[in-house]
């Protein structure tokens, strides 16, 4: 067993750490079409007695994404962070890589929101304080998330006070690596316009994400909704969302100017996280602190279900999907077959759902092997787009 990149002779990989516990296949996420082919387990440091995540991979199961992983792990091992989940240490043996990871045990966003008994607008704009000076300190780093949402912030202890944490960098991307970012890649309900639009984009898609989160931690429902594709993404490419009544009643208007500022359309007018931290719903005082658990929670019931929410899917499979519909192939009936219909009042993010979609013209993808940059032909795309 060897470090990997390192020519100095360690202490063999068992003999540093006691093996504790199987955690799973999916619970941190650092490599986000990895989940399906490695497992996470718990680990104990014989020397220091420090418990880590260790996320072990068969080679065999990385061919053909050689170059994406190598892009993963240059972007963790480049960060530093408080609120960043930390690549701490890696290992190789002939057939499998182990990625040390810093423990995360806290629990995800919106089970730490529904499981509390008082809730607000104080404790969103803290929250995404936090995220926001993650990720303003990536962008200065040069570094691109692309699939910020919900199921990548995690707690980091049990602790009422627990410091949220950002996963997954399976979709990240360096700046300045001669590569315009273009590709459509992201989770379909927190992408901006201009992926969808087919533009070269910036780090500005991070600051639209992170308005749509705090649009969400606010009502408990996703901004954009409509059971016909061509009409959501007509929504997200004009950026047509509304605060709606009774739900935003109680919301400051503090907490709606910032998040028309960063869910803004055109990325050069969209505020920067530097911008963001300095607003008065961050830095001021204008965060109410009038309770709203139970409205927000109930929405996040009724809308994020761990059944829909934790199968997000990259943004080209949508246009994989689309496809299907030119096809005669039902997104909704397929949905349907296997979930009972949404109740009316419901904004479930239906479209957040993993599908099995048919192959298109394809070429290489600049941000993960396993997804493709595809030739954006679709009607509904198209009529989206028009």
């Amino acid at each position: 067993m060897k470090r990997r990149g390192r020519k100095e002779n360690y202490a063999p990989f068992s003999g540093r750490f006691i093996k504790m516990d199987w955690i799973g296949t999916n619970m941190f996420l650092f490599f986000s079409n990895s989940g399906a082919f490695s497992e996470v387990v718990m680990a104990r440091e014989k020397a220091t007695g420090k418990m880590v995540a260790i996320k072990c991979i068969p080679k065999k199961a990385l061919k053909g994404k050689e170059t994406s992983i190598e892009n993963e792990i240059a972007v963790l091992r480049k960060i530093k962070h408080e609120n960043i989940v930390a690549l701490e240490d890696i290992y190789e043996s002939s057939n499998h890589l182990y990625l040390i990871m810093q423990l995360v045990s806290g629990g995800e966003l919106f089970d730490r929101i529904v499981e509390k008994g008082f809730y607000t607008e104080m404790d969103a704009s803290r929250l995404i304080k936090q995220v926001l000076d993650a990720v303003n300190y990536l962008h200065s780093m040069g570094i691109v998330h692309r699939d910020l949402k919900p199921e990548n912030l995690l707690y980091f202890s049990p602790h009422d006070d627990s410091k949220i944490m950002i996963s997954d960098f399976g979709l990240s991307k360096m700046e300045g690596t001669g590569d315009v970012m273009a590709t459509a890649c992201g989770t379909p309900g927190y992408v901006a316009p201009e992926v969808l639009a087919q533009k070269p984009y910036s780090k500005a898609v991070d600051c639209w994400s992170i308005g749509v989160i705090a649009y969400i931690l606010l009502c408990g429902y996703p901004p954009f909704y409509d059971e016909n594709d061509s009409k959501l993404f007509e929504q997200i490419l004009k950026a047509d969302y509304e605060f709606d009544a009774p739900y935003w009643d109680d919301i400051s208007d503090s907490a709606k100017d910032f998040i028309s500022c960063l869910m803004e359309k055109d990325p050069k007018k969209r505020f920067t996280c530097d911008q963001a931290l300095q607003h008065p719903w961050i830095a001021g005082d204008t965060a109410l602190c009038k309770n709203i658990h139970e409205s927000v929670s109930r929405q996040i019931r009724k809308n994020f279900a761990k059944s829909k929410w934790r199968q997000a899917f990259n943004a080209t499979a949508v246009v994989r999907h689309m496809r299907r519909l030119q096809l005669g192939t039902s997104f909704s009936s397929s949905i349907n077959s296997n979930n009972p219909p949404p109740n009316p009042q419901s904004r479930a993010p239906a479209k957040s759902q993993s599908v099995d979609c048919a192959p298109l013209s394809l070429k290489n993808c600049e941000c993960h092997s396993s997804c493709s940059l595809l030739t954006w032909t679709c009607p509904s795309l198209t009529a989206a787009l028009s």
